[in-house]
């Protein structure tokens, strides 16, 4: 890691915004405008708060790594339409595996978890409604995962439903069609900004933490960010049009909605409330309080469990790959941390909806105290940076209060901005990373880069003990 950056959390008393920055990184101004005037006239219980690696994408409605906190309304629009995407690590007890192996390993991948993916039923109906109510306990009954893996997910991956019903109005409220989508695709990662990296641990920064973590020195690790499946894609726009719609769910959607919002209506005035809610070619705040907060919010719980079943399921998958490529007869799941996200939490006392877009929530220890490591280290984390670059494990520092306990869910729009101005060049060492893609070409050899972005990222946030560096990982390959 390089020395300490320059870095400042500012506060915009006026449009209540709070701003986490660099010298060499400062705040897209584009996209802080429509933050701002995201926010404008929420209900904001904090400021709204701004990571690094801050950026827009043009299909989002909101700008990257922020998390807001709302009082009496849901807003899904401050995040991903798809809940529960995510990022894994991976820790293996082998010796760094060679390129035959290596190819041999990703060829795998590729034929057990292609893309395009296929129409295959991976579930059944039933199943779909056990992975919304089980959650990541669904994967270690039908993928074979060690119980022991749940310890390293959020929130042990797995919401309550019973407050809301439980399964029975999981059957009732899952529609025909939703069911039917969300029994395919089951733990598939895919290429664009999701991956499959294997690297090794270069350097470790944080002793303890590492040892309570089970991470050392040289050790073979695979990290993955995968979405969140059919299902959080499917709910998400169930409840409001999106900016991200592709023509399928369009389709799908014009026969669904209707039938599941108006058709269901209990009289002409809930019959109103929905047209202007879900039908009005946007997504309006909703009440917390209320029928229709209760259900988005179940809708959400349903989500998020789906999601940890899926990419605990992908663990499970990828677990057996790496046995049979590499011989692994362990692979332990260090974390696995969701980046969109809507949950009810505490906030200085009260509680509130928090919804996070690309940013990870960091509990720090005096939050994990039912946890028997996270409670002595705080809530494990990964900062990724790209293929070219190291990534690090991290821990959640006390600071984090001051960041609605929120943080980037990478560094890559950094890095891409420090290599534009010239900031960032090649890796002084010539290192390179073995590129796989789902084509099944190459591999080709790609050149690394300096870590000035993924630390700019990093010494902002550690500036500010939001989080703390625990270990290193260098990439060496990866499928994307």
């Amino acid at each position: 890691m390089t020395s300490a950056v320059a870095s400042a959390a500012v506060q915009d008393e006026e449009t209540n915004v709070r701003v986490f920055e660099g010298a060499d990184s400062p705040a897209d101004p584009v996209a802080l405008t429509v933050l701002r005037e995201g926010v404008a006239d929420a209900d904001l219980a904090a400021p709204a708060v701004v990571l690094p690696d801050f950026h827009l994408k043009h299909d989002k409605e909101m700008p990257s790594s922020i998390a807001v906190a709302t009082r009496q309304t849901i807003r899904p629009t401050l995040t991903c339409s798809s809940l529960n995407c995510g990022m894994a690590l991976v820790a293996l007890d082998i010796d760094k595996p060679g390129p035959g192996a290596v190819t041999d390993f990703y060829n795998r991948v590729r034929e057990r978890l292609p893309f395009p993916p296929t129409y295959r039923r991976d579930l059944t109906k039933e199943e779909v409604v056990r992975c919304a109510e089980q959650g990541a306990h669904f994967a270690v009954d039908r993928f074979g995962v060690d119980p022991d893996a749940l310890a390293g997910v959020e929130e042990g991956g797995r919401l309550d439903t019973a407050r809301y019903g439980g399964t029975e109005r999981i059957r009732s409220e899952l529609p025909w069609s939703v069911r039917q989508f969300s029994r395919i695709r089951f733990g598939t990662i895919g290429p664009s900004n999701h991956f499959i990296e294997l690297q090794q641990v270069e350097e470790v920064l944080d002793p303890d933490a590492a040892s309570l973590l089970g991470v050392e020195v040289g050790q073979i690790t695979l990290q993955y960010h995968g979405g969140g499946g059919t299902l959080p894609t499917e709910l998400g726009v169930l409840f409001g049009r999106r900016k991200r719609f592709p023509r399928t769910l369009r389709i799908q959607m014009a026969a669904q909605k209707p039938l599941y919002h108006l058709a269901r209506a209990r009289s002409f005035d809930e019959l109103k409330r929905r047209r202007a809610l879900y039908f009005s070619g946007g997504f309006p705040p909703v009440e917390r309080d209320g029928v229709e907060g209760e259900r988005l919010m179940f809708a959400n719980v349903m989500a998020m469990n789906y999601g940890f079943a899926f990419r605990l399921a992908a663990f499970g998958i990828l677990s057996d790959l790496l046995r049979k490529s590499f011989g692994t007869t362990s692979s332990r799941l260090v974390v696995d941390s969701p980046h969109n996200s809507i949950y009810e939490e505490q906030i200085d006392g009260e509680t509130v909806v928090v919804h996070r877009h690309n940013a990870s929530r960091a509990y720090p220890a005096s939050r994990m105290a039912h946890h028997p490591v996270f409670a002595r280290i705080g809530q494990p984390l990964l900062l990724p940076g790209t293929n070219r670059t190291s990534s690090y494990l991290c821990v959640a520092g006390e600071g984090a209060r001051n960041s609605l306990y929120s943080v980037s869910h990478g560094a890559g729009s950094n890095i891409k901005h420090f290599v534009a101005n010239g900031v960032s060049g090649r890796d002084p060492q010539g290192r390179v990373t073995l590129r796989f893609d789902y084509s099944g070409n190459g591999p080709t050899q790609v050149e690394q880069l300096d870590d000035r972005g993924v630390d700019d990222t990093l010494g902002i946030l550690a500036a500010h003990d939001v989080i703390r560096p625990v270990a290193r990982l260098r990439p060496f390959a990866v499928l994307n």
